[in-house]
């Protein structure tokens, strides 16, 4: 492969190229804080409105079965729409793709504050949730083509900033509006935000100058659309209902899953028969770093997204804390991810991801350990020790991960590779969170029987102070128990992880630019 000179890959403006120093220069660095302004609101709303169900269960007269659907519409509208996202920057430009989503997002929450009824703001969340899903995975895209590969691990600690924090300033933050202002504004925040974001994107983010001709050929890949999109629908819906539908036996569950398999099935062959790209290129996991980064992707989004509905759940149920102060307790968490990923990102960069992700799967273990042995009464101040051991771990796996699994791709592989591992985040986190409920329910209605199973986020926030009081124990030994599945599933991780890259990626080592 011929390379192309560096004026022609990188014009100024584009950052697209390596510069001689290993260091973020400060337009980098400026492009990675647009992409969080961003990317923070999708990230926050996809925790922010769990403290709200019971409002919105009230005012619209509705039940848990059918304001849930408030959530898993948005979930849904993600999962469908992230695969589009690398056709859609193949197509019209990571720019215009960036500046589309901020627009759809912020009018899907204009039109949820303003929903009249459930079923309107059910639709305009999937409105919400089809801009938010193309923001995080263009986001990346546009980062990793401007920092080059030896950057990537620092660039990337830039861009998980929200995704580890999202989930623990989703609940305080969505706790206060809804306990002081109003539910609606858990949506309308998003207004000024992302008017700022719009704005800084029109200053900020570069145009892909030379490039529109490729472009203007990419065709749709529609076989792919009619399968991928609807498998991952079909595959989320089924994990959705496991923790209400009597678990992953049921009969209309086994359905759901075993269709959104048989779809994902079929999009594989598909995939490698197919000449030009497709939805996502299947080709791309014959790489043995981005097949294993993608296996370990998988298994940290089932360790923090499942763990991000335990330990809320926790402390409401158990302990009877409200949603502000149970999304207070979260906070060290976040300052434990805010805290390693820089450091993470530059060892990442240095020395390769399979030096410092073991050890932060060690860390989320350690981390993990004080909630399964927990009890009705343990000291906040020792679990809130070990939220911070937990967030230096997430801090140091997650986005290293994500580093190790694009380092060794060419540019033109980029958008599509950093669309895959966004899906891949948001099953593991499914998966995770449907697991977790399903454990966590027969844990409860094998101590209390009377209960009904009632793991679920709706009724167990709802028990009477002196009834909690009662059953407390047997409620801190289902949680202990199933923190111990959760630490299982965690410690699996270090299989991937050992397998990762152990060097840095030097100039020598960078794969060559597609010009």
């Amino acid at each position: 492969m011929t390379e192309s000179p560096p004026a022609k890959l990188a014009p100024p403006g584009t950052g697209a190229a390596d510069p001689p120093s290993d260091r973020l220069d400060r337009q980098v660095i400026v492009l990675g804080l647009v992409i969080v302004a961003g990317t923070i609101m999708a990230i926050l709303d996809t925790t922010i409105v769990n403290v709200a169900l019971q409002t919105l269960g009230h005012d619209f007269d509705a039940g848990l079965s059918t304001i849930q659907w408030v959530i898993t519409g948005y979930m849904l509208a993600l999962g469908t729409v992230i695969p589009l996202t690398g056709w859609a920057i193949d197509r019209f430009g990571g720019r215009r793709v960036w500046m589309s989503s901020i627009v759809l997002f912020v009018l899907g929450s204009a039109l949820s504050g303003a929903a009249w009824n459930i079923e309107s703001l059910i639709a305009f969340r999937v409105v919400q949730g089809l801009g938010g899903g193309m923001l995080m995975p263009t986001g990346m895209a546009i980062l990793t083509m401007a920092a080059g590969p030896r950057r990537i691990g620092r660039i990337m600690s830039i861009v998980g900033v929200p995704m580890l924090l999202g989930p623990v300033l989703g609940p305080v933050l969505g706790g206060w509006l809804v306990q002081d202002v109003d539910w609606r504004w858990i949506f309308f925040v998003n207004l000024p935000v992302g008017a700022a974001a719009l704005a800084l994107a029109w200053w900020k983010v570069p145009h892909e100058h030379g490039e529109r001709d490729g472009r203007a050929s990419t065709a749709l890949d529609l076989r792919g659309l009619f399968l991928l999109p609807p498998g991952f629908v079909l595959l989320i819906y089924g994990l959705s209902t496991a923790s209400s539908n009597g678990g992953f036996g049921d009969a209309a569950t086994i359905g759901w899953l075993v269709a959104g398999l048989v779809l994902l099935a079929l999009f594989v062959p598909h995939s490698l028969q197919r000449k030009e790209k497709s939805l996502i290129d299947v080709r791309l996991f014959a790489d043995r770093t981005f097949a294993t980064a993608s296996l370990a992707i998988f298994l940290v989004g089932i360790a923090l997204l499942g763990s991000m509905l335990l330990i809320p759940l926790y402390y409401q149920s158990a302990r009877g804390e409200g949603a502000l102060a149970a999304g207070l307790l979260l906070v060290p968490q976040g300052l434990g991810a805010a805290t390693a990923m820089p450091l993470a990102g530059v060892i990442t960069d240095k020395f390769g991801a399979g030096r410092i992700v073991p050890v932060g799967i060690v860390l989320l273990c350690v981390g993990t350990v004080p909630f399964a042995l927990v009890d009705a009464d343990t000291s906040y101040w020792l679990l809130g020790s070990a939220l911070f051991v937990r967030g230096l771990g997430l801090g140091s796996t997650m986005m290293p991960t994500m580093s190790a699994a694009l380092v060794t791709l060419n540019r033109a592989a980029m958008s599509r590779a950093s669309s895959s591992l966004q899906i891949l985040v948001q099953l593991g986190g499914s998966v995770g969170t449907a697991l977790l409920a399903v454990i966590l329910s027969r844990q409860i209605n094998d101590r209390i029987p009377q209960s009904g199973g009632g793991g679920g986020a709706g009724g167990m926030g709802e028990i009477p102070d002196r009834v909690r009081e009662q059953i407390a124990p047997k409620l801190a030994d289902a949680f202990g128990s199933t923190f111990w599945i959760s630490l299982a599933l965690t410690a699996v991780m270090i299989v991937p992880a050992l397998l990762l890259p152990r060097q840095g990626v030097r100039a020598k080592d960078a794969p060559p630019p597609v010009g």
